[in-house]
C-alpha cells in the first residue's frame, strides 16, 4: 500500500502591520505633546477620529498642552480713525504653517457683524479674551462678542439708560470687559464699567438671562480727582479689573465674582510714569506692572515680603537691544519711548512709540517673555489709537462635549 504523504500545513498570515491609528491614547498623548503649537495640534487631532478622541477625552492632557506650549499670538486689532471696522494684523511665521493656517481660516474681518451703514459700521473692540472679540458700536451702543475662528455671534443690547442715573457731574463710559470659558462659545458676561467725577459703577450682562444688571456706585475715592477723566483704560487679571487713577493716587479695583471695589497703592517708584505703566498677568496668573524705563523694561508683582505683608516688589529687569532695530528702519533712538500694549500669560506686548506724535515713521512692535527673555520682533506699523492682541483660545472642537461637523460620518 502506497504511504500517504501529508500536505504540509497552511503558513499563518502576516501580522497586519502597526500603524500610528493603532497606538493606545496615552502614547498618542505623548507624541501630541512634542507638537510645535497648538495650531498643529488643531491640525493633528481633526485628521481623524482616534487623534481627536485621545485629545478630547483628557483634561490633564489639555493642562499639560498648555503648560508646555503658550497659547499663540495671532495678530493685533487697531481700533480705526473713525467710523469704520477695526483693522488686524496677524503675526507672519513662515517657520509655522499651521499657525498662518489658523489666521487663513478666521474671519478678522468680521464680515458677521451688522451693518445699518456700509460706509460708516462704527464698530470698535472693547476686549479680547478667550477667543472672543467683544465690540461696541459707538452709534447705537450695542455690543457684538464674535469669535472670529468659530465664527460664534452674539448681539447684546446697550446697557439701560438708567446705568447713568445718580452720577455727580459729568458721567462718561469707561470700558467692557467679557468673561466666559476658556473652553469653547458657552455662557458668558459682560462688565461694563462708567465713572462720574468720583465714583465708579458696574453693570453685568448674563448670556443666560438676556438682562443687564446694575450695581451701586462704589464710596468716592478720595482726594477728589482734579480731571473729570480721572480713570485709565482698564486690564483684566485672573477676575480682577485694575484702573491706574490719573492723579496718581493709586488703582481702582473692581472684583468680577463680588462687584466689589477696592483700592490698591503704586510702586512709590512709578510716580510721574503713569501714563507709561500697565497692569498685566504673569505666566502663573499672578498680577504684575510693567513699565518701560529707558531702553529697558522692569516688572514689578505684589507679592508678601519677608514680614509677610503684602506689596509691590520690583523683580525683573530686562534691557532691550532696540539700536540695530530702530536704525535698520531709517529711525533714531532718540525718537524712541516704549509704550506698553498689554501683558497676557508672561509675555509683555509693547511698541516703539506711538505714531500720532509723527504720522511718517511706524512703529515696531514686539513681544517680550518674561520668563526666557527671548525679545521678538514682530511687524513694523503706524498705530494711533487703541490697540488689542488676540491669542488663540483652546478650539471648542477638541473639547470633549463638542461636536466636530469636518469628521461627521468617517469611520476613522
Amino acid at each position: 500500500m502506497a504511504s500517504e504523504q501529508s500536505s504540509p500545513s497552511p503558513s499563518p498570515p502576516p501580522p497586519a502591520p502597526t500603524t500610528v491609528i493603532d497606538l493606545g491614547d496615552d502614547l498618542l498623548r505623548e507624541i501630541f505633546l512634542r507638537l510645535p503649537s497648538l495650531p498643529s495640534l488643531v491640525r493633528a487631532a481633526l485628521s481623524c477620529r482616534t487623534f481627536l478622541s485621545a485629545v478630547r477625552s483628557s483634561p490633564v492632557f489639555r493642562r499639560s498642552f498648555r503648560a508646555a506650549h503658550p497659547p499663540p499670538l495671532l495678530g493685533f486689532f487697531f481700533d480705526p480713525d473713525g467710523p469704520a471696522i477695526p483693522a488686524f494684523a496677524p503675526v507672519r511665521r513662515r517657520s509655522d504653517p499651521d499657525l498662518a493656517a489658523a489666521v487663513r481660516g478666521a474671519d478678522f474681518f468680521f464680515t458677521r457683524l451688522p451693518d445699518d451703514d456700509d460706509a460708516s459700521p462704527g464698530w470698535f473692540v472693547c476686549d479680547c479674551r478667550g477667543g472672543h472679540v467683544l465690540l461696541c458700536n459707538g452709534r447705537t451702543g450695542q455690543f457684538a462678542a464674535y469669535n472670529p475662528l468659530t465664527g460664534a455671534l452674539d448681539l447684546v443690547p446697550p446697557t439701560p439708560d438708567e446705568f447713568f442715573d445718580d452720577g455727580h457731574g459729568l458721567t462718561s463710559h469707561l470700558d467692557c470687559f467679557i468673561l466666559a470659558s476658556e473652553e469653547g462659545d458657552g455662557p458668558f458676561r459682560l462688565v461694563t464699567i462708567c465713572h462720574d467725577e468720583s465714583r465708579a459703577r458696574a453693570a453685568v450682562f448674563s448670556s443666560d438671562s438676556r438682562e443687564w444688571r446694575i450695581f451701586p456706585w462704589s464710596e468716592a475715592v478720595e482726594p477728589l480727582p482734579e480731571d473729570e477723566h480721572w480713570l485709565k483704560v482698564g486690564t483684566m487679571v485672573n477676575g480682577f479689573i485694575y484702573w491706574i487713577q490719573a492723579n496718581e493716587a493709586g488703582l481702582l479695583v473692581l472684583n468680577t465674582a463680588t462687584l466689589h471695589f477696592s483700592r490698591m497703592d503704586l510702586p512709590p517708584f512709578l510716580e510721574g510714569k503713569i501714563h507709561l505703566v500697565w497692569p498685566g498677568e504673569a505666566k502663573d496668573g499672578r498680577l504684575c506692572i510693567v513699565c518701560p524705563v529707558d531702553f529697558g523694561i522692569h516688572v514689578w508683582f505684589w507679592r508678601a515680603d519677608e514680614d509677610g505683608f503684602e506689596r509691590w516688589m520690583l523683580e525683573k529687569k530686562f534691557q532691550l537691544e532696540l539700536k540695530s532695530i530702530v536704525e535698520a528702519t531709517g529711525g533714531s533712538l532718540e525718537d524712541v519711548e516704549l509704550h506698553i500694549v498689554d501683558t497676557i500669560d508672561g509675555f509683555v506686548y509693547f511698541s516703539t512709540g506711538e505714531t500720532f506724535h509723527n504720522v511718517h515713521v511706524p512703529s515696531w512692535f514686539l513681544s517680550l517673555c518674561m520668563e526666557t527673555a527671548k525679545l521678538d520682533m514682530l511687524f513694523q506699523k503706524r498705530c494711533d489709537r487703541h490697540v488689542r492682541p488676540y491669542i488663540m483660545p483652546w478650539p471648542p472642537s477638541l473639547v470633549n462635549n463638542k461636536l466636530c461637523p469636518l469628521l461627521e460620518g468617517e469611520g476613522a
